[in-house]
């Protein structure tokens, strides 16, 4: 990846968790950079988004983003509970 593009959304989030959590992001992020198929492709309202699930402290995550080329882009992270709501507000 040469670019990663992070919404503000992405970033007001990141900025609100907790230390221990903002760092599991980053390694998140990470692992997306060194695989980026490793999340679900989507269909429907949100196909070409890719959603990666991951758990901190037993509570689901979804990370989407999405690849054009060499550019990353990052655009929603919430819990499993609020992300859907979410996501088609934000996404569509």
């Amino acid at each position: 990846m040469k670019e990663i593009i992070a919404s503000n959304h992405f970033l007001k989030f990141k900025k609100k968790s907790p230390k221990k959590l903002q760092f599991e992001i980053y390694n998140e992020v990470k692992n997306i950079i060194n695989n980026p198929e490793i999340g679900e492709l989507k269909k429907g309202d949100l196909k070409a988004i890719r959603v990666h699930k991951f758990k901190f402290k037993s509570q689901l995550y979804l990370l989407s983003y999405e690849i054009k080329g060499d550019t990353l882009s990052l655009y929603l992270i919430d819990t499993h509970e609020n992300y859907y709501k979410q996501s088609k507000r934000y996404l569509s």
